[in-house]
C-alpha cells in the first residue's frame, strides 16, 4: 500500500523553535505510522524531494538495524540533501555516513577511546570540571544555564583530541555552524576571540568563509570542505603537533584517507559537543517543569543513574536522522522504492505507547528504558558513555550545589529540524547572605 501525504510541519525547522510536536507524532504513530512528508524551500535552502517519515519504535528499530536496505552512505544521513555532488562524495567519507565495511573499519580505529573502561579513567576529571563551573557562578544567584553548560562538552572534547585549551571556543563556533545553519544566531557563530587563540587557532580563522554564498547567489554547503574551510586548516596543523594516545593521534596512525581525516575530525567537533550541549540544558529544565522529580532527583542520588536515561527518553538530543533506500522494500505495510529517503524519528520512537506506559509523564524511575536517543544498531553512538558522564556529572552538580533552583525567565529554543535543543536557559538559586 501507499501512504498519505502527510503536511510538512513536521520537517519545518520553524516546528521546533516552539517545542518537539509530540502530540502530533502520537497522531502519525497510529494513523501513518509510515508517512510522505514534503519538503518545502526554507529561506535560502531550496526544497527538497521528500521523504519516507518513520515515527514507531519498532519501526525505527528495524531501519537502524538493517543497514543493507537502509544505507547511511548513499544519501549520507542528514535529512536535508548535500547540495553538489562533490559535496556528498565528501561526507560519504564520514563514518556516520558509512555502511559495512567501511563503517566498523573506521569506527575501530577510535572506539578504544570511548569504551566505558577509558570513560571511567575520565570520571573524576569530568565530576570536577563540571563542579568547578557550577561554582564558579555560585554567587551569582543567576545564570544562563545553555552558556554554563556549554563549556563541559568543549572541554571534554579538547582533552581527548589533544586541542590546546585556548582554541576550545573554536569547537563550539564549528558545531554551532553546522548545526545551527537553520537558527540565525548560530549559523554565523563567532565567539573565539582571535587574541586569546594559539597561533594555528589564528591562522586557522583567515580561511574561515566570509558568508555562506558564493559570489553567484549559490549556497555553500554548510558541512563541505569549502563551508568548514577553517575547521580543516586547523585538523591539519593540529595533526603536525599531535599529542601521543590523543583520539587525534589514533586517527593519524589509522590509515586515514585525506576525506576520512577531515571529516572524522568534523564528526567528533560535532557529535562530541552538540549533542551534549542540548542534552544537559534540556534535562534541567525537563527537571524544574516536574518539581516532584526534581526534588526526588535532588533528594535521592540512588536516582541518578535512571533519571539520566529517562532525560534522555523525554528530551531526546537528536530529533531524527536520514537513510536511503537501497532497494525496493515494504516497512509498516507501505511501498518504500529503491533511492528514496528514509528518516526515522527518535523522539516520536521515545514516546511510543507500545514501548513505554504512560509515555508522556516524566519518571526518573522508569525502568526499563529502551530509549533510541543514541540510535540502534551497527551505528550505536560510539560515545554514549561519555555523554552520560557528563550528563550525568552537570546535573548532579547543579542540583547538589545550587540551592533553590528554578526558572528565571522564559526558555528559547533552538530552530531546527536535526538537534532538540536551547540556546538559552535563565535560571535563579539562592545565594548565602
Amino acid at each position: 500500500m501507499t501512504a498519505p501525504e502527510v503536511t510538512s510541519d513536521v520537517f519545518l525547522p520553524g516546528t521546533y523553535a516552539r517545542g518537539v510536536p509530540y502530540a502530533r507524532f502520537r497522531e502519525l504513530r497510529a494513523s501513518a505510522p509510515v508517512s510522505w512528508i514534503g519538503e518545502p524551500a526554507v529561506g535560502p535552502w531550496p526544497a527538497g524531494p521528500g521523504y519516507w517519515a518513520v515515527f514507531r519504535h519498532a519501526d525505527v528499530k528495524t531501519v537502524l538495524r538493517t543497514p543493507e536496505i537502509y544505507s547511511s552512505h548513499l544519501g549520507a544521513t542528514q535529512l536535508r540533501d548535500p547540495g553538489t555532488a562533490e559535496e556528498l562524495a565528501f561526507v560519504r567519507a564520514m563514518m556516520l555516513n558509512q555502511d559495512r565495511p567501511g563503517h566498523a573499519r573506521l569506527r575501530r580505529i577510535v572506539a578504544s577511546a570511548f569504551t566505558a573502561r577509558a570513560v571511567r579513567e575520565l570520571e573524576s576529571v569530568i565530576e570536577a570540571r563540571a563542579v568547578a563551573l557550577v561554582d564558579g557562578v555560585a554567587g551569582r544567584g543567576a545564570a544562563d544555564f545553555v552558556e554554563l553548560t556549554a563549556d563541559l562538552p568543549v572541554r571534554t572534547l579538547a582533552h581527548l583530541m589533544g586541542v590546546p585549551d585556548e582554541d576550545r571556543l573554536l569547537l563550539y563556533d564549528w558545531s554551532n555552524r553546522v548545526i545551527g545553519y537553520q537558527d540565525a544566531d548560530h549559523a554565523e557563530s563567532s565567539t573565539a576571540d582571535p587574541g586569546t587563540l594559539s597561533p594555528m587557532g589564528r591562522a586557522a580563522l583567515a580561511h574561515r568563509p566570509p558568508g555562506r554564498t558564493r559570489p553567484d547567489g549559490s549556497m555553500i554547503g554548510h558541512r563541505s570542505r569549502e563551508g568548514l574551510a577553517d575547521m580543516f586548516a586547523y585538523a591539519h596543523a593540529l595533526a603536525d603537533e599531535v599529542r601521543p594516545g590523543s583520539v587525534l593521534a589514533r586517527m593519524c596512525e589509522g590509515g586515514l584517507t585525506r576525506d576520512e581525516f577531515e571529516t572524522m575530525f568534523f564528526l567528533f567537533v560535532v557529535a562530541g559537543n552538540e549533542t551534549l550541549r542540548n542534552a544537559i540544558p534540556g534535562g534541567l529544565l525537563t527537571l524544574l517543569d516536574h518539581p516532584a522529580q526534581y526534588e526526588l532527583f535532588r533528594t535521592e542520588p540512588a536516582t541518578t543513574d535512571t533519571a539520566v536515561e529517562e532525560v534522555l527518553r523525554y528530551w531526546p538530543p537528536v530529533i531524527d536522522f536520514r537513510r536511503t533506500a537501497t532497494r525496493d522494500t515494504e516497512l509498516a505495510g507501505v511501498r518504500i522504492r529503491r533511492g528514496e529517503k528514509v528518516v526515522v524519528y527518535h523522539a516520536s520512537a521515545n514516546r511510543d505507547e507500545s514501548v513505554f506506559p504512560d509515555p508522556d509523564r516524566f519518571d526518573i524511575t522508569r525502568t526499563p528504558n529502551d530509549h533510541v536517543s543514541f540510535g540502534y544498531g551497527p551505528h550505536f553512538c560510539l560515545g554514549a558513555h561519555l555523554a552520560r558522564t557528563q550528563l550525568r556529572a552537570m546535573l548532579r552538580a547543579a542540583v547538589d550545589r545550587l540551592p533553590g533552583l528554578e526558572l528565571a525567565g522564559e526558555p528559547v529554543r533552538l530552530t531546527s529540524n536535526l538537534q532538540n535543543g536551547l540556546k538559552r536557559l535563565p535560571v535563579r538559586w539562592r545565594t548565602c547572605p
